[in-house]
C-alpha cells in the first residue's frame, strides 16, 4: 500500500473544505458515506449522516481516499505570508457569511507571542510565527487546536532600538514553511532555517553580514520566498538588491548585482510573462523584475510617488503588476514581459500604508489613507466606492469565501463584509478582547495581517495572539 509523503509528519486541523462522500477499507472493502471531519496524525474522524462520529486509521483506508485527505490537508495550509500563491486569498469555503453580535465564537488565546506583527503560518496542525522574547526574536510553534506552545527556536538579538518611534519592537515578517523546514527573519536582518520538528537551527546567515545589506530605519519586514529550491530574500544594496540561496544549505546561488536599490518593506512575489519566470519586488522608486535562473535584471518602472516607506506587496494577475503605497504616494498597474515593463495607468485612488489590498474579480479591496475602506477597478484603476468611519480608518484586509475582514489598526474592531462592487456590505463586526499595552501612554497599532484558514480566523496584537471558529 502507497504511503503518502505529504502526510508524513501528521497533523491536527478541522478541514473546512470536507465534503460528504464514499470511503472504502482497502482490505475488507467496505464502505462508508460520510464527511471527513478532521485528521490528527494518521486518525482520520469522519462524521456520517446520523451525525455520528466514526474515526478510522488512515493507512486502512483505499489509496484514492488517502490522496483526497491530503489534497485536503494541502488545502487547508496557509505555510506562507499571504498563502501559498502570495495573493491574500483563503481557499476555505462554507464559511460564516454573518457573524452573530459581539462576533464569531473565541477558541483560545496565546498572550505570550512577544513583540512583533508576524502573522502564523498554519500547516501540519502546526502554527507558526515570530515574536521578540527576553531580547531575542525567536519562532514559536504552537498547536493548531490547542494554542498551546510546542517549541520556540533562536532568530538573533533584538535588543529593543526603537523602531516605530515607541510602536514596538520585535519581528516583522511572517516565517515561510517549505518541505519541513522553516525560514524566518527579524528586524535585523538575521535570516535563519529552522527544523520544524522540534525547532533545530539548520544554517543561519545575515542580509547585512554576509549580503552587504543595510537594515531600513523601521527594521527588515520581508517574509521570505520559496521558489522550487531556491530561497529568495531581499538584502538590497550595491552587493545585489535580491539574493536567491539554496534553501537546504543556505548557499548562495545569484544575486541581482545590476539592481542595487536598498531594501525597503515588500516581499518578493514570482510572474510569469511571457515565457520567463521572474522575481518581482517593490522599492522606494523601483519596481523591479529579475531572472528567477540568474537574477539578471530584466526590466525597471518607475515608481516617483515612492516616499519614506513602500510596503504592501505587488500584485500579479493576467501579465500585470499592481503596486500602491502611503505616504501620498498612490498606486499603478503595470504591464510587464520577458524583459519589458509598460505603465497601464497610475493614480492616487489607493494609497495602502501598509495593511495590503486584494484582488477580487477584477476590483481591489483595502485600506486607503483618507478615503477609508476602498473599492477600486483592476482594469482601469478608477474608484468604485468608499466607505469611512468608525473602524474603516486605516488597517488591514484579507480574503475568503466570498468575504472581506478587516481589521482597524487604531481600534483594534474586526469587521466581517461582502466582496462586492456594488456597495460597502458589513455583515458583522467585534473588538478585540485584550491589546497589548507597549507603554504607560500607548497601546500600539494593530499591524498584524488577519489569516483565514481551516475554518479559523487568526488575529494578533503584539503579545495576544486569538483564534476564532467562522465556520459554525
Amino acid at each position: 500500500m502507497k504511503f503518502l509523503p505529504t502526510l508524513a509528519v501528521g497533523f491536527a486541523l478541522m478541514l473546512s473544505l470536507a465534503s460528504a462522500r464514499t470511503w472504502t477499507e482497502a482490505e475488507s472493502g467496505r464502505t462508508i458515506d460520510a464527511e471527513l471531519l478532521r485528521v490528527s496524525g494518521n486518525a482520520v474522524t469522519l462524521k456520517r449522516s446520523d451525525g455520528r462520529e466514526v474515526t478510522i486509521d488512515l493507512v486502512r483506508l483505499a489509496e484514492a481516499d488517502r490522496e483526497f485527505v491530503a489534497a485536503r490537508a494541502a488545502a487547508s495550509d496557509w505555510p506562507a505570508w499571504q498563502g501559498p500563491n502570495r495573493d491574500n486569498r483563503s481557499p476555505d469555503t462554507g464559511l460564516l457569511k454573518e457573524w452573530p453580535e459581539g462576533g464569531p465564537k473565541l477558541l483560545w488565546t496565546f498572550d505570550k507571542a512577544g513583540a512583533g506583527y508576524s502573522s502564523p503560518s498554519i500547516t501540519g496542525g502546526k502554527i507558526y510565527f515570530t515574536g521578540t522574547r527576553d531580547e531575542e526574536a525567536e519562532v514559536i510553534c504552537l498547536d493548531e487546536e490547542t494554542g498551546k506552545e510546542l517549541w520556540s527556536a533562536p532568530i538573533g538579538d533584538d535588543e529593543g532600538r526603537g523602531y516605530n518611534a515607541g510602536w514596538g519592537d520585535g519581528p516583522r515578517g511572517q516565517p515561510t514553511v517549505d518541505d519541513g523546514r522553516l525560514y524566518a527573519i527579524n528586524a535585523n536582518g538575521d535570516l535563519v532555517c529552522v527544523d520544524i520538528d522540534g525547532g533545530k537551527v539548520l544554517w543561519r546567515k545575515s542580509l547585512v553580514d554576509d549580503f552587504g545589506g543595510k537594515v531600513p530605519g523601521w527594521g527588515y519586514a520581508e517574509s521570505p520566498l520559496v521558489d522550487g529550491d531556491k530561497l529568495i530574500v531581499t538584502p538590497g544594496g550595491n552587493e545585489g538588491a535580491v539574493v536567491a540561496l539554496d534553501k537546504a544549505s543556505g548557499e548562495e546561488i545569484w544575486r541581482s548585482k545590476e539592481l542595487t536599490e536598498e531594501a525597503q518593506y515588500s516581499s518578493v512575489i514570482v510572474a510569469e510573462a511571457g515565457g520567463k519566470r521572474q522575481y518581482v519586488q517593490l522599492f522606494m522608486k523601483k519596481l523591479a523584475g529579475v531572472d528567477a535562473e540568474t537574477g539578471d535584471l530584466l526590466w525597471t518602472s518607475d515608481w516617483r510617488q515612492g516616499r519614506t516607506a513602500v510596503i504592501p506587496t505587488p500584485i500579479f494577475h493576467d501579465g500585470h503588476v499592481y503596486i500602491t503605497a502611503g505616504y501620498g504616494a498612490g498606486s499603478k498597474k503595470v504591464k510587464i514581459g520577458a524583459d519589458s515593463a509598460e505603465d497601464v495607468w497610475e493614480n492616487k485612488v489607493m494609497k495602502n500604508h501598509h495593511g495590503g489590498v486584494v484582488l477580487v474579480g477584477g476590483h481591489l479591496y483595502g485600506f486607503s489613507d483618507g478615503p477609508g475602506f476602498l473599492c477600486q477597478s483592476w482594469e482601469t484603476g478608477e474608484r468604485v466606492w468608499s466607505e469611512k468611519g468608525d473602524g474603516l480608518q486605516k488597517g488591514a484586509v484579507h480574503y475568503a469565501d466570498g468575504m472581506l475582514y478587516g481589521l482597524d489598526e487604531h481600534d483594534g474592531s474586526v469587521f466581517l463584509a461582502e466582496a462586492t462592487p456594488e456597495e460597502f456590505r458589513e455583515k458583522g463586526r467585534f473588538q478585540l478582547p485584550k491589546r497589548t499595552k507597549l507603554r504607560d501612554d500607548n497601546r500600539g497599532m494593530v499591524w498584524t495581517h488577519p489569516v483565514v484558514i481551516g475554518g479559523r480566523l487568526y488575529l494578533r496584537d503584539q503579545d495576544h495572539l486569538f483564534c476564532y471558529d467562522v465556520k459554525g
